[in-house]
């Protein structure tokens, strides 16, 4: 048998043994790896390459071996799920190593990690400066958890006390210039409003690349021409303006008419569409 062929038909049978022993220990495998999965994953890598190239002539151990250090893998893992003390053992904890502001040399070296390593975690998360930082943690994984000072933090719609629509999942109704039915029926519309659409933005269906209708029933697209603004959606805006200058000149004839029982009705209307707006706002605001 020529020594390519021999190569090549191995290569494929410890491709598709890795293949089904990586499938059946999950996606952590290919995710982050702890202490004990990346020795496991080096050893498999290594027996594989070397019974692929016939320095290990026995196909069937290298297969043996493989499968047992899948197995003990997933032994592992399931024993770490079981126990608290067995997953600390064997995945580590996790080390505080910034507290109110100061960096912990003692648990920083004990981590075997730099300040520039550490100033490079802070900036993979748009932080730059340690005095800003409550409390910062060094997963087992090898990431860095870090909590901001409330005095740093960016404010929210829940810290200004604003109640906000919820947001579905966008639908993807046009794709390569062709419609999508099923999402565009999952998102409330048809064909007939997806037509109508596109004509207010002025575009045409075959110059379509993606279109998505937001949890707000607005359509948005990207075209093949980026050359071709696409003025943005503006229906919940221009109803928002619209209702507040309904309320602005209810409240005007409120001033302006010296009927009693109509300054009451005027006054009236005016508190209700101010109501109004001030629940809607947070669904009409683009």
């Amino acid at each position: 048998m020529p020594g390519w062929f021999f190569i090549i038909t191995r290569s494929l049978i410890f491709l598709l043994l890795l293949f089904i022993t990586t499938k059946i220990l999950g996606k952590k495998q290919i995710s982050e790896l702890s202490f004990f999965e990346y020795v496991v994953g080096i050893t498999i890598g290594s027996i594989a390459g070397e019974v692929v190239t016939g320095l290990e002539s026995n196909l069937y151990h290298g297969a043996l071996a493989i499968c047992v250090f899948g197995f003990i893998t997933f032994l592992v893992n399931f024993l770490s799920i079981k126990s608290k003390k067995f997953s600390d053992l064997v995945e580590g904890k996790g080390t505080v190593v910034i507290k109110d502001g100061k960096i912990l040399e003692n648990n920083l070296k004990k981590e075997k990690y730099t300040i520039d390593e550490l100033s490079a975690l802070l900036r993979a998360k748009d932080i730059f400066r340690v005095a800003d930082v409550e409390f910062a943690v060094l997963e087992p994984r090898g990431n860095l958890s870090a909590l901001l000072k409330k005095e740093n933090r960016p404010l929210t719609p829940k810290d200004l006390q604003m109640k906000m629509g919820k947001e579905k999942e966008p639908q993807t109704v046009i794709m390569d210039g062709n419609i999508m039915d099923e999402p565009l029926r999952w998102s409330g519309k048809g064909r007939g409003w997806l037509y109508t659409e596109l004509e207010k933005l002025g575009v045409t269906l075959d110059n379509v690349f993606l279109g998505q209708v937001d949890s707000y029933g607005e359509l948005t697209v990207d075209l093949y021409d980026d050359k071709i603004q696409v003025p943005e959606a503006a229906q919940r805006p221009l109803l928002l303006a619209t209702l507040k200058k309904t309320q602005a000149d209810l409240e005007i004839f409120t001033l302006a008419t010296d009927c009693d029982q109509s300054k009451a009705m005027y006054k009236k209307n005016a508190s209700i569409l101010q109501d109004a707006i001030e629940k809607l706002a947070p669904f009409l605001n683009g």
